[in-house]
Parts: C-alpha cells; structure tokens; sequence
C-alpha cells in the first residue's frame, strides 16, 4: 500500500550523479542482472549512492524501500521477477539516459499497532496495506472503528485490509476493493470475503484516518496481521494510520508513473 505526498509526482531528483548501488533479489535472473550491470556501471555501496537500482519483482521492491527508507538515495526499479508494478522494464544498454530522466514519486507508507494475545505490542510499516486474515477454520469477527468511533460491531469474514492508493492494486484490488487515484487522499478499507454484513465490501476512508480493528472471540476464532509481510500471530487488536512522517522515494520511466499504472490497470 502507498500515498503520494501533494506535489510529489513527475519531479526529478535533483543534482543527479552516476553513482549507482545494484540490489538484487536472490532468484538467478535478478542475480545475473546485476553481475552484467555492475561490470558496465559500476557499484556504489548503498549509504554512499545517488541512486540505489532495485533488481528483481515487486517484493523485492518493497523490501528494498523498506531497508533504504533511511537513506537519501531514490529506488529505481528494473523488473526481473514475476510482477513489476513498481518497476520499469529490464534494459541494460540506455540506463544512465533513463536514470536522468526519470521522474520522482514520494510515497508515504501505513503504519501498524498491533497487541498480541499474550500482551506484547508490535509495530510495522507497509507500503501496500495492512491486512488482517483469520487463522483458524472459523470466520474471523472484527469489530471496526474509525478515529475512535465503533462504525461496524461486528464483521465476520476471512479477513480485512486497510490498502494505500498504490497499494490498491495489489491485495485490495484482488479482494474486490476500489483501485484509488495516486493523488488522492483516502485509503482503502476493504472485507476479505465477508459474511455478515453479506455485502459489505467496505469504505473510503480520509488518509488521516486512524483505524482499528478489535479481534471478537480471539481464543476461538484466532487471527493474523500481516504489514508488507511481516506477519503476527494471535492478534488482539491492530491500529493502523498513515504516516506521513516518512517518504520513499521512487523513480520511474516518464510517461510510466503510478498514476498511468493506477489509470491503466483498471482497463485490462
């Protein structure tokens, strides 16, 4: 899941340099990738970058934004997985032109609160969304509340996920959920086949939104909560809210934004 910052789209990094940082998944394609890129570009260790190339799919991606989100250096992707929604095309020969023309996106992830059974607290970021997903043969039950007020008692379903605009397509979009415009400030609230209410599929919420999720009956009907991945177990309750605290920062091909991918995934 992920929010664009006001104004964030279609600028390019400034002061540009050639020194590039090669990350690549472990699968032998994105491997091979990036032994052919750095015996024509060179390497740069990540803290000293101007650029940091993630190689591989999306999960690389978002790992890769994850363990950078500390650094200055923007990510910019080349698709050497199986999906590559957050990432340009694989091409070797042209890609210091690409890289000076590429344009910045600044995206701003979830963060997560989630209380265990046993009392421990646990924190995450997700770039894409955070879902909540039963782990027992029984239907979950949530009780949902926004900004402190209770706006669904109960819901029993295999689950629910909070999803950015970005993110929307992913997960959010394969549960029926609305794919959201990247400059819009609203998040995704979304029911994983949901049971009772039988037809609610979910809501639009403000992206300041805070939202909660209280586990009903957790001893019987147990449930996870997973942010980008990171998964936990045995769930209590899970808070969740944008935060706008932190920025990734990615670069993509002009003309291939996530803004003509939101647009364009919506008519295939």
């Amino acid at each position: 899941m992920i929010v664009s910052e006001p104004n964030a789209q279609h600028r390019k990094p400034e002061n540009m340099t050639k020194r590039i940082a090669f990350l690549a998944s472990d699968a032998p394609v994105a491997q091979t990738a990036r032994a052919a890129l750095i015996g024509r570009y060179g390497n740069a260790a990540p803290r000293d970058a101007d650029i940091i190339v993630a190689l591989g799919g999306d999960g690389h991606m978002l790992r890769t934004l994850h363990n950078t989100q500390h650094l200055p250096a923007p990510v910019y992707g080349m698709n050497r997985g199986t999906i590559g929604f957050l990432m340009n095309e694989y091409n070797e020969a042209d890609l210091l032109e690409r890289l000076e023309e590429a344009e910045l996106e600044i995206i701003n992830p979830l963060s997560m609160r989630a209380m265990d059974q046993a009392g421990q607290m646990h924190e995450a970021l997700a770039i894409n969304e955070v879902s909540l997903l039963r782990a027992g043969p029984q239907a979950a039950r949530l009780k949902i509340s926004v900004d402190d007020r209770v706006r669904l008692a109960e819901l029993v379903c295999d689950g629910a996920l909070v999803a950015t605009p970005a993110g929307s397509t992913a997960y959010n979009y394969s549960a029926h959920g609305p794919i959201l415009p990247i400059g819009s400030d609203v998040l995704a609230l979304t029911a994983i086949a949901a049971f009772r209410p039988r037809r609610w599929r979910g809501a639009l919420l403000p992206k300041t939104a805070k939202v909660r999720f209280d586990v009903v009956d957790p001893d019987k009907r147990p449930v996870m909560a997973d942010a980008d991945s990171i998964s936990i177990s045995d769930i209590d309750w899970v808070e969740i809210r944008s935060e706008p605290s932190i920025g990734h920062r990615i670069l993509f091909d002009p003309g291939h934004g996530l803004e003509e991918r939101l647009i364009s995934e919506q008519f295939t």
